[in-house]
């Protein structure tokens, strides 16, 4: 694996395909898209994931468990969830947008952001360009088709099934103004906000497109916010003294001013490291075990010297054709087995497999550069507690100076500690951790 800085774009294409998992479903049951179903939670079997417009219609809502969802809609029909299924179709998409851009970052399940920079060199227009992504979308061979858009290209693959789950597509400058703008397309096809246009195109938007966790959303209404117009009526430095960084970062977005870069992939290629058993296993112990033992067979990989396990997946194959899958994103990277099997753990303990395993496989996804001497460190658990107080102690006192504009911490150090005059003995400077 080489170490390079990866490529990014200023200007992006957001490829939204809604309900991508569901939609997977229905690909391999063509008859779930004209009844109404639902998917069931990965984590959680006993709760609705993604649901159908039919269910929709009659009520059903993400979140809700089984028995109410079967309530307000009692022929509603209930999909296991395949998680390693719809990785592998996400993974073919990426392949395909790949062809059309170098610059390729996945954001969730369903929504890929494309690198546009330099297209227009070999494209054309910016709704040239989105043609092309859309093409290439088409083209990705995830086992699925969609009636009612005829293919542009004898060669071309549709992507869908049925109109209402054709895939979205947002152009614009920066990732959140492609993404705003893909969710405004009608399915089937493009928004384009051209440059100079985004402030107008933000403006009329609701509050609801801004990355809001549900407090500052609730803050936000009750200060008579509506739009992203409303927002940017505000001043930037009232904002960030209400909400700290995260309104500054809010505001900006909504004015059009913070255009985040599609950041493309480092793809230095996975480690896998699988096993198979000859009975299939259910007892948490074993699976347990066996994941420590992947988890070190993979780090022993040649690939892996010089570099820290950022990500790691786990898949399992279970009996009777379903799989089980666990993600985690590993806050401090590293190449220690217990701190990368700890969430994991964690996972497996919340959300076993449902049936038992027959294929286990560990797979290092990301990484981030790092040597042998850097290990030594991690491995001194005082240390890294007293580190990640310190960072925590730095982010608190950063966000103190942006509210306030200065900074009301300071520290006690002696200065004449012999003196009869109290004053004289000890002096405030300005606190800096």
């Amino acid at each position: 694996m080489t170490r390079k800085s990866p490529p990014t774009s200023s200007y992006a294409a957001c490829c939204w395909i809604p309900l991508f998992a569901l939609r997977c479903e229905e690909a391999r049951c063509p008859e779930l898209a004209a009844q109404p179903c639902a998917l069931l939670a990965p984590d959680d079997l006993r709760k609705v994931w993604q649901v159908s417009p039919l269910a929709r219609q009659a009520g059903v809502k993400a979140g809700l468990t089984i028995s109410q969802a079967i309530g307000l809609c009692p022929t509603l029909r209930l999909c296991e969830p395949d998680p390693v299924h719809y990785d592998q179709q996400l993974a073919q998409l990426l392949t395909a947008l790949g062809t059309v851009s170098p610059v390729i970052e996945p954001a969730e399940l369903g929504r890929v952001f494309v690198g546009t920079d330099g297209l227009e060199r070999l494209h054309g227009s910016p709704e040239q360009i989105v043609e092309a992504i859309e093409c290439g979308m088409w083209n990705a061979e995830c086992g699925m088709s969609v009636q009612g858009h005829p293919p542009r290209h004898s060669l071309e693959r549709s992507a869908f099934r049925t109109p209402h789950s054709a895939f979205r597509v947002g152009w614009g400058k920066g990732k959140f103004i492609s993404w705003v703008a893909a969710t405004r397309a009608r399915p089937g096809h493009a928004v384009v906000v051209r440059p100079g246009k985004e402030k107008a195109f933000l403006g009329a938007q609701p509050l609801a497109v801004l990355p809001l966790d549900p407090d500052t959303h609730r803050r936000l209404r009750q200060l008579g916010l509506k739009t992203l117009a409303d927002l940017t009526a505000l001043p930037e430095a009232a904002v960030v003294a209400q909400f700290g960084r995260a309104g500054r970062r809010l505001w900006r977005l909504a004015a059009g001013v913070l255009a985040e870069p599609v950041v493309g992939r480092e793809v230095p290629e996975p480690i896998v490291a699988a096993l198979t058993f000859f009975s299939p296993v259910s007892d948490l112990g074993v699976l347990t075990q066996a994941l420590t033992q992947l988890i070190e067979r993979a780090l022993k990989h040649p690939r892996r010297i010089g570099w820290r396990v950022r990500q790691v997946r786990v898949r399992a194959a279970l009996e009777h054709g379903t799989s089980w899958m666990i993600d985690a994103v590993l806050k401090d990277p590293s190449a220690d087995p217990s701190r990368i099997l700890a969430p994991l753990k964690t996972r497996l303990d919340l959300a076993p497999p449902m049936k038992a395993v027959e294929r286990l496989a560990v797979e290092f996804a990301a990484f981030v550069p790092g040597t042998t001497e850097l290990q030594l460190f991690a491995r001194d658990a005082n240390a890294a507690a007293r580190a990640g107080r310190r960072r925590a102690l730095r982010n608190a006192v950063q966000e103190i100076k942006l509210r306030l504009r200065r900074s009301p911490l300071y520290r006690i150090i002696e200065v004449q500690p012999w003196s009869r005059i109290p004053e004289r003995r000890y002096a405030l400077i300005d606190y800096e951790p």
